[in-house]
């Protein structure tokens, strides 16, 4: 929780201290469970498990890394995402520019989506190799001091270094998702060619109890890893509302931009389940009715902008860089 008196630069190492430890105990949990899945799963020893879940942590260790200098650009090939040179945009460059001086980072380079939907995402591994992307749909329907504030919001994400944790996660849920899959069709395959009791028989109860732990964990982990991710998401939208108008010091612009956004009915046709979390404002609306609590993945458009209104704009990050 973030009080009132934090500034933004114990913030930001804050976010850097909780990624670093997030991220640790999801590649620890990523190994506990493949250990025990996969001794279940290929009926093995139970004592083989240590040795299964050791070479899933370095596994996961390994994807981290991949996504940690990979993912931002696997990211906006996913989603349609086209770079867009200075001559193309001079106002919105000009924008992106002055949120990047009052952040205090390098500017971001700059996406466009082919898109009529009205949406916006940052990603990158740090502020040195960061990206903001938005939709044409945003870019033509806003003004100049809403798509500032929807660009101030996304550079807050980017000087929280709230992208390299989201992008980490979701691939660590991705490898959480992926390793119960596995599982399962492995238990399928086992049925079908009739090894499905060998296990169990030779080890006894500790046998018989790993493969009930299993079931459990099959069942259990992938929402578990879900809810982490999505409940770091839905706090740091709040955060990054609050950096907009540290940054611009007009919530109203922000407040304006998201109703904007907020009833938009257009689908944004690129994005997917696993890249939703990303963007400013739920992307696919048929999840955005059903997700509720805690498998949103945004916060109530009312909360956002019920904070948004008790806030007052504070100094400048320069101002405060420089006191």
């Amino acid at each position: 929780m973030v009080t009132a008196s934090a500034t933004y630069h114990e913030l930001i190492a804050r976010n850097r201290r909780n990624s670093v430890l997030l991220v640790a105990v999801f590649i620890l949990f990523v190994g506990v469970v493949v250990g025990v899945l996969s001794v279940a799963a290929l009926g093995a020893p139970p004592e083989s498990a240590p040795v299964t879940g050791g070479i899933a942590i370095v596994g996961a260790g390994l994807m981290a890394m991949w996504s940690y200098y990979g993912g931002g650009s696997a990211i906006l090939g996913m989603s349609g995402a086209r770079a867009v040179a200075k001559d193309d945009d001079p106002q919105l460059f000009n924008v992106v520019e002055e949120m990047a001086i009052a952040a205090g980072v390098p500017p971001p380079k700059v996406y466009l989506i082919d898109d009529t939907a009205l949406n916006a995402f940052a990603t990158g591994r740090d502020p040195e190799h960061a990206a903001v992307a938005i939709t044409q749909g945003l870019r033509e329907r806003l003004s100049r001091d809403e798509l500032q504030a929807v660009i101030a919001h996304e550079v807050s994400h980017v000087r929280h270094f709230d992208i390299r944790l989201m992008m980490l996660l979701a691939t660590l849920v991705g490898t959480v998702v992926l390793i119960t899959d596995f599982f399962w069709r492995t238990l399928r395959f086992r049925a079908w060619t009739g090894g499905g009791r060998r296990g169990s028989s030779r080890d006894g109860g500790a046998g018989a109890a790993l493969f009930v732990v299993a079931i459990l964990f099959s069942v259990v982990a992938p929402i578990f890893a879900r809810i982490i991710q999505l409940a770091a998401s839905r706090e740091r939208e709040y955060l990054a509302d609050a950096g907009a108008v540290e940054l611009t010091r007009n919530p109203g612009a922000l407040i304006s931009a998201l109703q904007k956004l907020s009833s938009d009915k257009e689908v944004l046709e690129a994005a997917n389940r696993a890249t939703a979390h990303l963007y400013i404002v739920q992307p696919i609306k048929k999840f955005e009715k059903r997700a509720k609590g805690l498998f949103a993945t945004h916060p109530p458009m009312d909360s956002r902008i019920e904070r948004l209104r008790t806030l007052v704009p504070g100094p400048a990050a320069g101002e405060e860089a420089a006191a």
